[in-house]
């Protein structure tokens, strides 16, 4: 299969034209597929018309190989295939119940809302979980992992791997992490994925963030129109990749605070329409204090709604599972103080014990003394009573 996608497989196209395709970028049948007539004609400098040539017949070859569906097909062979799509589990019961069994293949899923709300701990999640077997919700694959934050953390991948009962090592072995330092190289190692997926397998392609150093570079109103054409390149080329390379693409995206609403939310994605339109699916995590709000926001089939979920050792993971693990955490906890608390407890009371048998000798002593004083006391109280009956003696005469 990987013969029969390479360029000299191609009608027409000879090895100075293979060159050409090469050195811009374009190293198999299915990057013509991705990059489309138009880059293709830009990068290569070939004409309009040529170009879209190479790429009919790119896309003739793929049809006849079965890769990609027919130009005409009927709505129970699309139904037909989408029952036998790929499906990657979250591990949690609640975000699977909000994507209807997983994250799909063949399909743009994004992921917004601020800082600390658990995206890149669900792009963490995810690259581990597309690594099980098929029996187990996963797909059997490697990850593609895009940082253009530097946020990816291999000990964050080790226990969550850890806490779902995998091999760290070979769950690190199968994560493909390329650095992205700017817009332009973000875009180039898009643009390069194409033998990289095909090799090692990739199943799961992550861009954290997607709009990120878009954002910081084109600063202003000026820049405005340009930052949105790179963006929708950027964009709509992760989302043919997934389509053509049936795996799933994952993209996170930044928030801002819209200034000219004053109830409700303000929070909305960047990225504007460019974004909005090529996600297939986008969903919205938002805080509820130790607990996090996933919304289904925009979805051809799925309805819209809420779910909650909770961030732990494996990840996301569902409220119930916080829930006992606080709960046991907590008992620990008293247990250990209850513990420490009886240990200074018998310690007094031995030391109380010792001294209440120290105290009575001294008080023996003390009392002896007084024994002695009592014959003085009496010789008191007897002139008291003689003195009440010479006043009484009077009365009675």
């Amino acid at each position: 299969m990987v013969e029969d996608l390479r360029l000299d497989s191609l009608e027409g196209v000879g090895p100075v034209t293979t060159r050409k395709l090469s050195d811009a970028g374009v190293h198999n049948v299915m990057d013509l597929i991705v990059r489309g007539p138009v880059e293709i004609a830009d990068i290569t400098g070939m004409e309009k018309d040529t170009a879209e040539k190479i790429v009919n017949k790119a896309r003739q070859h793929l049809v006849d190989g079965g890769v990609i569906a027919k130009h005409f097909t009927s709505a129970s062979e699309i139904y037909k295939h989408r029952q036998s799509i790929g499906k990657i589990t979250t591990g949690t019961n609640c975000l699977d119940t909000l994507f209807d069994g997983g994250i799909e293949t063949q399909a743009l899923t994004e992921v917004y809302g601020e800082f600390g709300c658990g995206k890149t701990q669900f792009a963490h999640t995810m690259s581990v979980m597309v690594q099980k077997s098929k029996e187990e919700g996963g797909l059997e694959g490697s990850v593609l992992y895009i940082d253009t934050e530097n946020t990816f953390r291999p000990e964050r991948i080790v226990s969550i791997a850890q806490a779902h009962e995998m091999d760290p090592e070979k769950v690190l072995d199968n994560i493909i992490v390329a650095r992205a330092y700017n817009s332009a190289h973000q875009v180039l190692i898009l643009e390069e994925a194409g033998p990289i997926i095909e090799e090692n397998n990739v199943k799961l392609i992550v861009a954290d963030s997607a709009v990120g150093l878009f954002r910081s570079e084109y600063l202003g109103r000026g820049t405005l129109s340009t930052r949105q054409q790179k963006l929708n390149h950027f964009v709509h080329l992760l989302s043919r990749i997934a389509e053509t390379y049936n795996c799933a693409a994952i993209a996170t995206n930044q928030v801002m605070a819209s200034p000219d609403v004053f109830f409700g939310d303000p929070t909305r994605p960047i990225g504007g329409n460019v974004v909005a339109h090529t996600s297939t699916y986008r969903i919205y995590f938002k805080k509820s204090g130790k607990k996090r709000i996933a919304r289904m926001v925009d979805s051809p089939h799925h309805p819209e709604e809420e779910v909650i979920f909770a961030l732990g050792e494996a990840g996301v993971i569902d409220p119930e599972e916080a829930e006992k693990k606080t709960k046991k955490t907590t008992k620990k906890a008293t247990k250990a103080t209850t513990k420490k608390a009886k240990e200074p407890e018998v310690e007094a009371t031995v030391d109380t014990l010792e001294e209440s048998t120290e105290t009575p000798e001294v008080e023996a002593t003390t009392e002896t003394p007084e024994v002695e004083t009592a014959p003085d006391v009496e010789t008191v109280e007897a002139p008291s009573v003689d003195a009440e009956t010479d006043d009484s003696e009077p009365v009675e005469e």
